[in-house]
């Protein structure tokens, strides 16, 4: 039995960040994970998504804007296999530049399944089913989450799939169902149609990315139509039938009314994640299947902290490593005051690409705050037009009064870059004023930032 300063369970972007801050400030640590370092994000998630839709990016240029670059393509075809095969060694060398991490700041890497035990001890099987107890002072539950099934239509691998085997599919859908229009649904949808496969998208809510702004939402669905990507809002799956060829869906609108049926060669289910408790967590006081921590990130059993996506939303990859951190550092410094995550970018990668920070215009309304917009799109930005990629906006709202920024929403190419900006801004406090007083270079994208900020309290120029 080995004996530590902190065992962390789970090696996704909570983990491992969580670990090596820990090895960091001098101590002993051991990391757990049942699959590879990175977690699900950097194998099964947010990287190689990343990787996918790059591809599906760049080809969609080349089909679709040759012609406007003065090029001539003749011929021009993919690999399916290459397609996803790039993806994959993205992770693998990612992951490995992890367990390189581990190696650095002699961080204890044991492959297999953590369990809490009594005692501040920490269980660990392996994959031939050996087990060993090792004993902690502190223990950091980061164990995530995975792909939530529909009751109804629960995963084969094959014909009904969740973000993971969307991923790895060895031969590319000449038609898909996809139940879900949030990031991980429209990313996909992107994907897939930009190779030509026949995409619908299927939402309860009545828009695309119905967490972001709605203008947005409904800028996004422009765009979408006129990729040809089908979707239908305010509709909910009722049933479900599977062969070994085909899935079909019966749907019908969310309020009531005719039914459809749809079919296609798979169905990718994407409508959440649940969690992934760590063995005997019984014991953990739970809210929502979730694991419930206090202002310090720690459980109901002392000592035993948890960060991460296990504590629930907004379950993103940045979240989750901030939290880690400061999990981390709050166990080993008493006078350290843990922040909770109350502001945070959250972004879509498909193109246009989709981020954002903050209130909604429509979060303003019902808090009935006093408010400005200020909006600027990419078609007066000379950079978007000079790179062909004009599409989107950005839209700021700021409080009235005072100038404080309130929310950003961003949508068109580099998106999820510029919301950066906007984070630091509001974390730094800072008003339109100081945006307006910040000299942006040109040309950029990022200017549409400046040109909104101005255009909020009337001093845009180019709009």
């Amino acid at each position: 039995m080995a004996s530590y300063d902190l065992i962390v369970i789970g090696g996704g972007p909570a983990g491992y960040v969580g670990a090596i801050r820990a090895a960091q400030l001098g101590k002993k640590v051991a990391c757990v994970e049942n699959d590879r370092a990175g977690g699900t994000c950097l194998n099964w998630g947010c990287i190689p998504t990343k990787a996918l839709l790059k591809n599906a990016e760049l080809y969609q240029t080349l089909t679709t804007k040759a012609d406007d670059f003065g090029l001539k393509i003749e011929g021009l075809d993919y690999d399916w296999g290459k397609v996803i095969g790039r993806s994959r060694s993205v992770s693998d060398q990612l992951a490995g530049g992890i367990e390189f991490l581990f190696k650095k700041n002699k961080i204890d890497y044991l492959r297999g399944t953590g369990a809490l035990a009594a005692n501040n001890k920490v269980e660990v099987t392996d994959s031939d089913g050996k087990t060993e107890s090792h004993s902690a002072k502190n223990v950091l539950i980061a164990t995530g989450c995975v792909s939530r099934e529909l009751p109804f239509l629960p995963f084969d691998g094959k014909a009904v799939i969740g973000s993971k085997e969307a991923m790895v599919l060895e031969k590319q859908p000449e038609e898909i169902l996809i139940i879900g229009a949030g990031a991980i649904g429209i990313e996909f949808a992107y994907f897939f149609n930009a190779f030509g496969t026949k995409v619908t998208v299927i939402e309860m809510m009545d828009r695309l990315l119905p967490v972001e702004d709605e203008e947005v939402s409904q800028a996004l669905e422009k765009s979408f139509k006129k990729q040809g990507i089908n979707f239908l809002t305010s509709t909910k799956t009722t049933e479900a039938k599977t062969t070994k060829t085909k899935v079909e869906l019966t749907v019908e609108p969310a309020e009531g009314g005719d039914s459809q049926k749809l079919k296609a060669d798979v169905c990718l289910v994407a409508v959440g994640v649940q969690p992934v408790l760590p063995g005997n967590s019984e014991q953990l006081k739970l809210e929502r299947g979730y694991i419930e921590t206090d202002e310090r990130y720690q459980t109901s059993i002392p000592n035993v902290f948890a960060a991460g996506d296990i504590i629930g939303p907004p379950w993103l990859a940045h979240v989750a490593s901030y939290e880690a951190i400061q999990a981390v550092e709050g166990m080993f410094d008493a006078n350290f005051q843990p922040k909770k995550v109350t502001l945070f970018p959250g972004c879509t990668y498909c193109h246009p690409e989709v981020a954002s920070i903050g209130k909604t215009e429509q979060a303003c309304k019902e808090e009935g705050l006093d408010y400005t917009v200020g909006k600027f799109p990419f078609q007066a930005s000379g950079r978007a037009l000079a790179v062909a990629d004009a599409e989107g906006f950005v839209k700021l709202i700021f409080d009235k009064k005072y100038g404080e920024i309130l929310g950003a929403h961003i949508i068109g190419t580099g998106a999820t870059e510029l919301i950066a900006e906007m984070g630091l801004a509001m974390n730094l406090e800072a008003t339109h004023e100081d945006i307006e007083a910040t000299i942006h270079a040109h040309p950029t994208l990022a200017e549409a930032i400046h040109e909104a900020t101005g255009e909020a309290f009337g001093h845009a120029i180019h709009i």
